[in-house]
């Protein structure tokens, strides 16, 4: 049994380690999600009533974008837009309940496994940037003036760095890891995340950070702890501000941040902007139940919604659009009320809501349906809350008496 586990754990490393190799399709992601299939498929997995909502409201999700396909269904970018939408729900749903049968170690190996994707997307995004050995065209955009690792987009290269960040100053919070084996790596992650200027994945890393100190900072049941939160803190300030004054010394850096740092570009606002797209497509799908089809937004408007909740009701129609807020809002409820309950996975959950949250939030600015990393968290979230559920009724079933507040959490005794 020991040797099965081993397995799955090296499996399941795997298949996070490659997680930032998306700018082929299919990707090394994809193939590792059938590797696990099998890994995992007997006995590997346990599913609670918990995911039910996960799988109900994803499932009706991708029914409505069949349905949806159906005049398109020769058109192939509609066709794969929907395919790799039901991958992506089918591998959301399999990872969770991967997570909820063996929560602490598979929890382990998944951060192991992402962080050490996150160092190699956020090194090849660097040294692209630089244009070392020729590189640019191949990790950057637009001239070598966005890093953008291994991915097609500099705006989904930075939010993917956004977890592995949270869980190394997390680490140093809880003594997992010390600061001079953390620092080094956050430095990489950090400045990978700068050189995509994307003002989404900053706002990200930001506030995920924030998030994470602050709510264990709430959560922290010894005064060690609270000290220990504000040193932290302490020093990812002083981090971030040291990598913000090296790299803003670089002419070219700092020119192209200055013209990053507006909050609204000129492909926003007017008319055909992206925003003035957006209200003009509101009354037409309120005329449409089966919305535009699959990806068709952009043959209608000059650019695509840029929007996740316009983007799930103009191509997956009403019933669609109404089971993907169904299904945001029903995450939303779930991670929060986790991250405020005692339990032994606490300080997990809290590292993993605070780095989905902000990207959930980034859905109202850019399209999210199909970031890889944020349903991987979205799994997480579900399999703890599973894993949670799970060892609850256990206590109870086996004592009555047992308190609510296990005496082992994480948070009680850093």
């Amino acid at each position: 049994m020991m040797r099965i586990e081993t397995l799955r754990r090296s499996t399941l490393w795997i298949y996070m380690a490659v997680s930032g190799f998306v700018a082929i399709e299919p990707s090394p992601y994809e193939f590792m999600f059938l590797v696990s299939l099998i890994a995992f498929g007997k006995g590997g997995v346990r599913f609670d009533k918990v995911l039910a909502p996960l799988i109900f409201f994803l499932l009706v999700y991708d029914a409505s974008g069949l349905i949806s396909l159906v005049p398109f269904v020769d058109e192939k970018e509609s066709f794969n837009f929907i395919f790799i939408t039901i991958y992506m729900s089918l591998a959301t749903i399999f990872l969770a309940a991967i997570v909820a049968a063996a929560p602490d170690a598979r929890m382990e190996t998944i951060r192991s496994g992402y962080v050490a994707a996150g160092l190699v997307s956020a090194i090849l995004g660097i040294v692209g940037y630089f244009d070392i050995a020729g590189t640019g065209p191949y990790f950057t955009l637009y001239d070598n003036t966005r890093a953008m690792g291994f991915f097609k987009d500099p705006n989904v290269f930075g939010p993917f760095l956004a977890p592995p960040i949270v869980w190394l100053f997390q680490d140093m919070l809880l003594k997992r890891s010390s600061p001079f084996s953390a620092t080094p790596k956050l430095v990489v992650l950090l400045l990978g995340v700068f050189l995509s200027f994307s003002r989404g994945a900053i706002f990200d890393c930001l506030l995920s950070i924030a998030l994470m100190l602050g709510l264990t900072f709430c959560a922290a049941e010894t005064p060690r702890l609270r000290a220990r939160t504000m040193m932290v803190a302490a020093l990812g300030i002083g981090l971030l501000l040291a990598i913000v004054v090296v790299v803003l010394a670089v002419p070219s850096v700092r020119d192209l941040a200055l013209e990053r740092a507006s909050l609204e570009q000129d492909y926003d606002s007017g008319e055909q902007g992206r925003f003035g797209n957006q209200l003009r497509s509101i009354p037409m799908l309120l005329e449409l139940p089966f919305g535009f089809g699959p990806q068709r937004f952009a043959h209608i408007f000059p650019q695509d919604p840029h929007q996740v909740f316009i983007s799930a009701f103009g191509s997956f129609g009403w019933t669609g659009g109404l089971a993907f807020t169904a299904f945001f809002a029903v995450t939303m409820w779930l991670g929060w009320t986790l991250c405020f309950r005692r339990s032994p996975r606490q300080a997990e959950v809290i590292a993993v809501w605070s780095a989905l949250f902000p990207q959930l939030l980034q859905g109202f600015q850019i399209d999210t349906n199909h970031w890889r990393h944020m349903f991987l968290m979205v799994s997480c979230i579900y399999g703890l809350a599973a894993a949670e559920r799970i060892a609850r009724v256990s206590r109870v079933g086996a004592s009555p008496a047992t308190p609510t507040r296990p005496v082992g959490s994480r948070l009680a005794n850093v």
